[in-house]
């Protein structure tokens, strides 16, 4: 049997309907067996555990928050290279070996380009601006499929426990500290879920701003606030429904 080289943490809430094909796909992934899938539930009911059909996973409950998930999937990670994956997105074909390549350099940390599962030309734009972004910027977000070294990351002090641009603060934290960030020009397939439910251009000014209000010094803990009221508001006027009721 392989030693575990890579550990796959999923931070999930509410994720039943889809957390096995992803595990599925990401055994395919794997033919060597070398990685370990790690999916930490925030959800009280733990829905999206009860719903894991194979035995081969670590199923861990926590406390509602994706930094705080992802770090306790850190925190019982036995592989060498931890891979954050949101539920809704998939590795390119590949990714495993590339990935242990690029730590092999010397490399600490790194993603992947942004690509969603849409053939829709909005969605083409979006994907090509948010690569253009984490390229410049060498700063990839979550749904990028962060990737990191696990005895790095511990050294580093993990996810910074905060409820909105965790990911955003790990990346620039690690770009402090002088070590490069690699981006692979193959692309992760995210779903466009979120951008369908909340409206895009809705989706994509209030992403915008919130971006830029982070980067200007604005705490996480105040934008939250700002997302729950615009998220909130949002849900209220496409129900006919005023925030005040």
């Amino acid at each position: 049997m392989n030693p575990v080289k890579f550990s796959i943490i999923v931070p999930v809430f509410h994720e039943a309907e889809r957390i096995n094909d992803l595990i599925g796909h990401l055994r395919q992934l794997d033919s060597e067996k070398t990685c370990e899938i790690i999916v930490v539930d925030g959800a009280r009911e733990r829905d999206t555990l009860e719903a894991i059909h194979t035995n081969d996973v670590v199923k861990i409950s926590s406390e509602k928050g994706r930094a705080k998930q992802m770090n306790v999937g850190a925190s019982v990670a036995r592989g060498k290279i931890l891979v954050f994956l949101h539920a809704d997105t998939e590795l390119p074909i590949g990714a495993l070996k590339k990935m242990d390549a690029v730590v092999e350099k010397g490399y600490m940390a790194g993603a992947f380009d942004l690509g969603i599962q849409s053939n829709q030309l909005i969605f083409k734009v979006i994907a090509f601006l948010g690569s253009l972004r984490s390229r410049l910027t060498r700063i990839p977000y979550g749904d990028q499929a962060i990737f990191i070294r696990k005895e790095y990351f511990t050294k580093i002090g993990g996810y910074k426990e905060v409820p909105l641009m965790e990911d955003v603060e790990l990346m620039r934290r690690i770009k402090r500290f002088g070590n490069k960030i690699w981006i692979f020009y193959d692309r992760v397939m995210t779903s466009p879920r979120r951008w369908e439910k909340e409206g895009v251009i809705y989706c994509i000014l209030r992403n915008w701003i919130l971006q830029t209000l982070y980067f200007l010094g604005v705490p996480a803990d105040r934008l939250a606030r700002f997302y729950t009221v615009a998220t909130e508001g949002e849900r209220g006027l496409s129900n006919g429904i005023s925030n005040e009721e």
